[in-house]
């Protein structure tokens, strides 16, 4: 195709013609890019590819190997129907930058140094905070904000982190580093934020949900799932990776429960199914590893479709809060059925989540990782409440809200319908995803015993919410901002903050006045001496001149001679 250059990189230079286009040349341009790529990505070589040095350092600015290969696949999937989704809507600036944040995300899975991956670590971050801002709300820019701070934050820190390595070790190559790396804490910081570890991603429910309808769907697919590929090239078999994963795959469902925005829900259960990814990262074994890829691909295309699904909604009606929907199958049965098939890819056998996440619990039990085994299981179904129930229900067949918006927009359903095709085919047959694993391998997720498991594990979550409900213990949601750990700086930082200025400004005023105080004493004795009536200011006699300047004379002829 094109030499050596990054899948990525064509995107990223053909959004540059994106403004200059109009109408139906414009979509066909947008949608040729990520086709273009793949033929590109089809067309390259395995190895180390596009070698330069900078500064005498050797650099690798394309690898493909196995796992840049499948990341780079399902990213170029992921842009081709997020392109196809928002041609709903004529925004080019969202346009073109939707293409360099997919472009950015491409490219950085392919880059084999450092430097080549920072530079495109934070085109993602610059170009993915439009798709926030283009929502045009004062929340949005307020919350664009906050995702930008954060996310160049990482870009320091990670930049830090590999100028630490490079004066140690002298290598920028992006590599297994592991904690014992000179820099390596930082890497992994950087990247932890990236990838909402606990207590870091506050940022993902709070800036996701207040893109555009198509820009919610390229952030699900995209920053997220770079972070989980960093993590599963520098730092495999990490063990705090285990106990970080398990908390990612818990805390959040809590969230998710109460919440009442779908879109924030759909947040939080993201977050969740990154905690599988992270666990599987951290145990490091082939199969894990291979797991943590397999998730990942999958989830980028079931989250996508319940993004767009939500987005649709939100689009027709105005609203994505559950409490102001319910109904919706009469007048949007498509998108209904999208959703459900969406909801239940999580966990559903004929569908992408079961056979990836098999992997994960498979190698979790394989290792001796009991305890581990059995909480992720216990996050499976609680998942699966939260995703494949909560959110068609709330939206489509809870109490009639009384609005019949349209069904989506052809280009809205068209993407959905990809995206559900998609799960369906790896679902049915799962060994075109295992062939093309980092670490390809035989499995069979079909087994009587994973299937059963599955079918009893859904038959649970779905008996537990049944009860909940009847017993009135199942978290209704309802309007109001729950608070997670943002709260420490939108909430006590900002408190903080306001205390700090007003003890700042009063101390600034007591400084002030003590100056002005003293400097006016200054100029009152300095008056009371100099002034027309002051001691030096007035008019001395002749002889009292005379006898001063004899005095004088006489002190100096003294100091001179003695």
């Amino acid at each position: 195709m094109i030499g050596e250059m990054s899948p990525g990189l064509i995107l990223v230079l053909g959004a540059v013609l994106v403004p200059f286009l109009k109408g139906q040349a414009r979509a066909a341009w947008m949608l040729a890019l990520p086709i273009i790529g793949l033929m590109q990505l089809l067309s390259l070589p395995m190895g180390d590819l596009g070698q330069t040095t900078l500064a005498g350092v050797p650099l690798t600015t394309m690898r493909v190997d196995g796992l840049s290969w499948l990341f780079g696949f399902v990213f170029l999937f992921a842009a081709f129907i997020g392109i196809l989704y928002n041609l709903y809507h004529d925004d080019p600036l969202q346009h073109a930058a939707g293409l360099v944040y997919a472009g950015s995300a491409i490219g950085a899975v392919f880059a084999g140094d450092l430097v080549t991956f920072f530079l495109y670590w934070e085109g993602t971050a610059i170009a993915s905070v439009f798709l926030i801002w283009a929502s045009g709300t004062e929340r949005a820019y307020r919350a664009g904000m906050r995702y930008l701070i954060i996310q160049i934050g990482s870009g320091v820190i990670l930049l830090a982190g590999i100028l630490i390595h490079h004066h140690a070790t002298g290598s920028l190559a992006f590599t297994k580093f592991g904690l014992d790396a000179p820099g390596a804490m930082l890497i992994l910081l950087a990247i932890g934020i990236k990838c909402a570890f606990p207590l870091l991603g506050s940022w993902l429910p709070d800036a996701y949900p207040q893109a555009t309808p198509g820009g919610t769907v390229l952030l699900s697919a995209f920053t997220t799932k770079l972070a989980i590929y960093a993590l599963a090239r520098a730092f495999p078999g990490t063990g705090i990776l285990i106990p970080i994963g398990l908390v990612m795959a818990v805390v959040p469902l809590i969230y998710a429960m109460m919440e009442n925005d779908l879109r924030r829900t759909l947040a939080y259960t993201l977050n969740n199914q990154l905690g599988f990814m992270v666990v599987a990262v951290g145990i490091g074994t082939e199969m894990a590893i291979s797991g943590a890829a397999a998730q990942a691909f999958v989830h980028v295309v079931y989250k996508s479709l319940l993004f767009m699904a939500i987005g649709a909604v939100l689009y027709r009606t105005g609203t994505a809060e559950a409490s102001a929907l319910g109904g919706l199958r009469a007048t949007m049965p498509l998108t209904a059925a999208l959703c459900i098939i969406g909801g239940l890819s999580i966990a559903s056998p004929l569908l992408g989540g079961f056979v990836a996440k098999s992997l994960i619990l498979s190698a979790a039990m394989k290792d001796g990782y009991f305890w581990v085994w059995l909480i992720l299981l216990g996050a499976s179904a609680g998942a699966f409440v939260a995703t494949a129930i909560k959110i068609p229900y709330a939206a489509f067949f809870a109490a009639d809200s009384g609005k019949r918006p349209e069904e989506a927009p052809k280009p809205m359903l068209a993407a959905m319908s990809l995206a559900a095709l998609a799960s369906l085919i790896v679902g049915l047959w799962p060994s075109l995803l295992y062939g093309a694993l980092p670490f390809p391998m035989t499995y069979d997720a079909y087994t009587l015993e994973h299937v059963v498991t599955q079918l009893q594990l859904m038959a649970f979550a779905t008996l537990a919410m049944v009860v909940m409900v009847a017993l009135g213990l199942y978290p209704f949601e309802r309007p109001g901002q729950l608070l997670g750990a943002d709260w420490l700086y939108r909430g006590l930082g900002y408190r903080l903050l306001r205390w700090i200025e007003a003890a700042a400004n009063a101390a600034w005023t007591s400084i002030v006045g003590g100056v002005t105080s003293a400097s006016g004493a200054t100029v009152a004795w300095a008056r009371s001496l100099h002034g027309p009536d002051g001691l030096f200011g007035r008019t001395w006699p002749t002889g009292t001149m005379a006898l001063w300047t004899t005095v004088m004379l006489g002190a100096y002829l003294i100091l001179a001679f003695v």
